[in-house]
C-alpha cells in the first residue's frame, strides 16, 4: 500500500468544474490551515488568503469576462474558461502576496536594491506557491476539487482592485467544489525524461 501522502499527490488533479453544492466552512478553513503550514523564506508568511463567495464572485466571474474580450483569441479562450470555473465553484480562494518578505529582506540584506528586490520578490513567489500546492493537496485528501488559474496574473491588477488588496504581487485564483465527475489526469513525462544526475 502507497504512503497516504503520495496517494493524495498521485489523485490530485486540475478540476475546472464542479457540483452545485456547498463546500462546508470547516473544510475550506482545513484547506487553509494546510496552506498556511508551508514552508516561507524566513518564515515572514507573506501571503493572505481571501476567500470569496456569493456576490463577490458574481463580481470576479463578470470581470474575467469583460476582460477576455480585450484579448486575442487563444488568451481570451483561456480567460472565458477561468471566468467559467469561477462560476461554477461553490467557493473561490485568492492568494495575494503581501510584500511582507520583500521590505523584511531588502532591509536585512545591505545589497544592490534592484538584486535585492529581485531576491525577496522571487523568494516571496515561491514561498506563496508553496502554500497553494499545499492547498491543493489538501483539498484533494478531503475529496475536493480545485484548480489553479494561472491565466488571471495577466489581469492581476484588476483583480487585486476588485478584492480591495494593494497592488503588488498577485499569486492566484483558486476555484474550489465537488467534482462534477471522477477526473482523468494527463499523461505526464516519464521520469528519465526530467532527470540529470551529478556526481
Amino acid at each position: 500500500m502507497k504512503n497516504l501522502v503520495l496517494q493524495v499527490i498521485e489523485n490530485r488533479r486540475s478540476i475546472r468544474f464542479f457540483a452545485a453544492r456547498d463546500v462546508p466552512r470547516k473544510e475550506i478553513r482545513t484547506i487553509l490551515e494546510a496552506a498556511n503550514k508551508a514552508p516561507s523564506a524566513h518564515n515572514q508568511q507573506s501571503w493572505k488568503f481571501i476567500v470569496i463567495r456569493g456576490k463577490k464572485k458574481d463580481a470576479l466571474v463578470d470581470l474575467v469576462s469583460s476582460k477576455a474580450q480585450q484579448y486575442p483569441r487563444a488568451t481570451s479562450v483561456l480567460l472565458r474558461l477561468a471566468s467559467r470555473s469561477i462560476a461554477s465553484a461553490p467557493v473561490v480562494i485568492a492568494i495575494a502576496n503581501t510584500g511582507e518578505l520583500i521590505e523584511h529582506g531588502t532591509r536585512l540584506f545591505q545589497i544592490d536594491k534592484r538584486q535585492s528586490y529581485d531576491f525577496f520578490r522571487t523568494m516571496e513567489i515561491q514561498s506563496s506557491a508553496a502554500a497553494v500546492e499545499n492547498l491543493l493537496l489538501a483539498a484533494t485528501s478531503l475529496g475536493l476539487g480545485a484548480v489553479w488559474l494561472g491565466i488571471l496574473i495577466l489581469i492581476k491588477d484588476d483583480v487585486l482592485h476588485l478584492l480591495q488588496e494593494p497592488q503588488g504581487e498577485f499569486m492566484a485564483v483558486i476555484p474550489v467544489g465537488y467534482p462534477v465527475k471522477a477526473p482523468i489526469g494527463p499523461n505526464k513525462k516519464i521520469l528519465e525524461m526530467v532527470i540529470k544526475e551529478m556526481e
